[in-house]
C-alpha cells in the first residue's frame, strides 16, 4: 500500500528543532512509562477495553462526532483537489466504522498470547525453563492518510501490550485527533495513563521520533518504498516496512472462465485503492476462455485495460502496456495484462513476478493441483493464493483483528502483522539453588525433558 502522493510521510523526512525534539522526547518517555501497565492488564481487563472501544465506535453520538471531524478532512481534501483515490482512503463511513468495531470485538475474544508460555522444559529436578511472550515495547509508526488505521493500530497494541506513538498522513488530521483522542480516554477510563497512547502530527516530530532509539523499540513504516528505505537510512531502530503491493493473478489452464472473472473483478473493483488489489494478469496461452471472460467482465465494470501485443491481438480495443505498466501499482480501476508462456522459463509467470512484483500478494487461477502446488512452493510473497482474491489478504480477513500493516520482508513477521508480530519472547527459568558448574561431562546430566504447558 503506496502513501498518497504529498502526504506527510510521502513527502519526505524533515529535520527536527530542538523544541521538537524536546516535545516528542517528552511523548516518548510518557508512553515508555505507561507500557508495562498496559502490558500488566489481566486478560479480562484487555478484553473489556477492546470491547468499550468497539462500543464506541457504534455508540451513535460519539460515532456522529467522529464523522463531522473526517468530514472536515474530506472538505480539506475536496479544496485542494486531492485525488479521488487518495480520498476514498480518506473517507471513514458507517460501514467502515461497522468493520472497525467488529474487528476489535475479534481482538478481544482472541486467545491471549502475551504472558502465556510457548515452552516449558524441564532442565532438572526444581529447574524449569519457559518461553514467554512478550510486548516489543514502544512502537512508532507511520502510516498514510487513512484514518480507519488508527483504531486498528491501536486495537493490536493495546491487545499486545505495547505503547504507541502514531503519525499519520496530515490530510486525516482531524479524523486522527478525534480517534485518539477517544482511545485516550477509554484507556485513562480502564487505568491505563493515556501517554500509552500518542498522535505525532508534524513531519518534524517523526524525524524527531527517529533519532530516540534508546525509547522506541520498532518503527513500522507504511508507504513507498523509496520512503520506507529513507525511514531505514534515518534511524538505528529496527524498521519494519510496509511497501507497495503489487500483485499479481495467473491464470493457467485448466481455469474456469466463471470462476477467474468474478475472482478477478473482485481483486481489481472492490476497493481499488487497497494494497492487495491486483494490479498485473497473467495468462497462459491455453487459458484464453478465462482471459475473454475476465475481459469482458472487467470492461463491464469500467475498468481500463492494457494489454502486451498478444493480449492486444487476443481482445481488440484494449491500449498498449508500456514497460511502466508491469511495475505500477495503479491504485485505480486500472489493470495490465500480459501473455505469459508458462509458470517457469524466461518468459513464465514466475519470472515476471520476480521481475516485477513486491512479494505481497500472489494468486492463481487453476484446476490442476500439480500446478497450483508448484507454483506455491516456488512464487516469492508474503501470502500465496490458489483460486481465490488477492483482497483476502488482510489482518480482518484472516482473524487477526486488525493489521498494522502488510510485511513484505522475510524476518520476523511475514503478510499482515497482528498481535503475534508485535511479540517478542523471553526465556525464564525457575530454579532451587542450582548452578552451572554442577552440569557437564562427568558431572549431573540435564533431563532436557518438555512439560505440558498449562492452557489457561
Amino acid at each position: 500500500m503506496s502513501i498518497s502522493e504529498g502526504s506527510s510521510a510521502s513527502s519526505g523526512l524533515v529535520a527536527a528543532t530542538e523544541a521538537t525534539m524536546g516535545s516528542v522526547r517528552e511523548a516518548a518517555v510518557a508512553a515508555r512509562a505507561a507500557g508495562p501497565t498496559l502490558a500488566e492488564l489481566p486478560s479480562a481487563r484487555r478484553g473489556a477495553l477492546l470491547r468499550d472501544l468497539a462500543t464506541a465506535l457504534v455508540d451513535p453520538e460519539i460515532r456522529a462526532g467522529l464523522l463531522r471531524a473526517n468530514q472536515e478532512d474530506l472538505d480539506r481534501a475536496a479544496r485542494e483537489q486531492l485525488a479521488e483515490v487518495k480520498r476514498a482512503r480518506l473517507r471513514l463511513s458507517e460501514a467502515k466504522l461497522d468493520g472497525l468495531a467488529d474487528g476489535l470485538r475479534q481482538l478481544a475474544d482472541a486467545p491471549e498470547l502475551l504472558g502465556k508460555a510457548t515452552l516449558r522444559r524441564e532442565l532438572d529436578e526444581g529447574l524449569v525453563l519457559e518461553r514467554v511472550p512478550c510486548p516489543l515495547g514502544t512502537l512508532g509508526i507511520v502510516f498514510e492518510a487513512r484514518p480507519d488505521a488508527v483504531p486498528q493500530i491501536a486495537g493490536l497494541a493495546i491487545k499486545s501490550g505495547n505503547a504507541l506513538l502514531l503519525k499519520g498522513g496530515s490530510e486525516a488530521l482531524s479524523s486522527n485527533r478525534a480517534l485518539v483522542a477517544l482511545i485516550r480516554r477509554i484507556l485513562a477510563e480502564h487505568g491505563v495513563p493515556a501517554g500509552a497512547l500518542a498522535l505525532l502530527e508534524r513531519r518534524e516530530d517523526f524525524s524527531a521520533l527517529l533519532a530516540m532509539d534508546e525509547l522506541v523499540d520498532l518503527i513500522v513504516a507504511r508507504g513507498s518504498t523509496p520512503f520506507v528505505h529513507r525511514v531505514m537510512a534515518s534511524t538505528e531502530i529496527p524498521v519494519m516496512g510496509h511497501a507497495e503491493g503489487l500483485c499479481h493473478i495467473t491464470l493457467h489452464p485448466p481455469c474456469d472462465p466463471a470462476m477467474a472473472a468474478r475472482i478477478v473483478v473482485d481483486a481489481k473493483c472492490s476497493y481499488p485503492a487497497a494494497c492487495n488489489t491486483v494490479e498485473t494478469l497473467l495468462w497462459h496461452p491455453e487459458a484464453g476462455e478465462a482471459l475473454d471472460a475476465c475481459v469482458a467482465a472487467l470492461r463491464e465494470a469500467g475498468v481500463e485495460l492494457r494489454g502486451c501485443p498478444k493480449t492486444q491481438a487476443r481482445a481488440p480495443g484494449i491500449s498498449a502496456a508500456t514497460d511502466e505498466d508491469w511495475d505500477t501499482e495503479y491504485g485505480a480501476k486500472i489493470l495490465a495484462i500480459r501473455q505469459i508462456g508458462g509458470l517457469g522459463g524466461p518468459g513464465g509467470a514466475l519470472a515476471h513476478i520476480a521481475a516485477h512484483g513486491s512479494r505481497h500478494t500472489e494468486a492463481i487461477l487453476c484446476g490442476d493441483p500439480s500446478v497450483t502446488e508448484r507454483f506455491v512452493a516456488r512464487v516469492d510473497a508474503a501470502a500465496v493464493f490458489v483460486n481465490a482474491s488477492t483482497r483476502f489478504a488482510d489482518g480482518y480477513r484472516f482473524g487477526l483483528g486488525a493489521e498494522v500493516g502488510i510485511s513484505t520482508g522475510k524476518l520476523h513477521a511475514r503478510g499482515p502483522v497482528g498481535v503475534e508480530g508485535l511479540l517478542t519472547y523471553r526465556w525464564i527459568l525457575r530454579g532451587e539453588g542450582q548452578i552451572s558448574g554442577d552440569y557437564g561431562p562427568g558431572k549431573r546430566a540435564y533431563r532436557h525433558r518438555d512439560l505440558a504447558i498449562d492452557p489457561a
